[in-house]
């Protein structure tokens, strides 16, 4: 199994970047091989809000994601995504074969000012594209909501 690493800081206060990134409707936004992903449960009781969940209680939910993998091929799989809102922690995998997990992390810096962390743990061997792809997603998330705030606009990409 593999691990990868990186991080990046995001000119973005924590509560504005985390709620962006744990919105499942923006995930293929930033993450460049999935192309769809939707709920194949309805939303738990825990999603309503923290007074529905016990104290740093994940809210589970089950989902179908449509991927393109390194190979062109697009691929449908069943996956889970874990919210811990008062962490600001996202974590996600899909079970199978090619078992992959990671999870993300976004913590205070300064105001306005936040650093993301994400770790990926996947079942083929580790190999440098994978460490230069997730680079360029945290570029990607950077860039675009930086920017995005700077400019006068919301916080977050529409």
């Amino acid at each position: 199994m593999a691990h990868h690493e990186a991080w990046t800081t995001v000119d973005v206060a924590p509560n504005i970047l985390f709620d962006y990134l744990s919105d499942l409707d923006n995930l293929p936004e930033y993450l460049p091989r999935l192309r769809d992903v939707h709920r194949t449960d309805p939303r738990p009781d825990e999603a309503q809000g923290m007074e529905a969940r016990r104290p740093k209680q994940a809210v589970h939910e089950e989902v179908e994601v449509t991927a393109e993998v390194p190979s062109g091929r697009e691929v449908h799989s069943d996956a889970w995504i874990e919210v811990v809102e008062e962490n600001r922690s996202l974590r996600w995998g899909s079970p199978g074969e090619h078992d992959y997990h990671g999870e993300l992390d976004v913590d205070f810096v300064a105001d306005g000012t936040s650093k993301l962390t994400v770790r990926l743990d996947t079942a083929h061997a580790a190999d440098s594209n994978t460490d230069e792809e997730l680079q360029r997603v945290l570029d990607t998330i950077k860039s675009s909501l930086e920017t995005t705030s700077r400019v006068g606009g919301p916080a977050v990409p529409e």
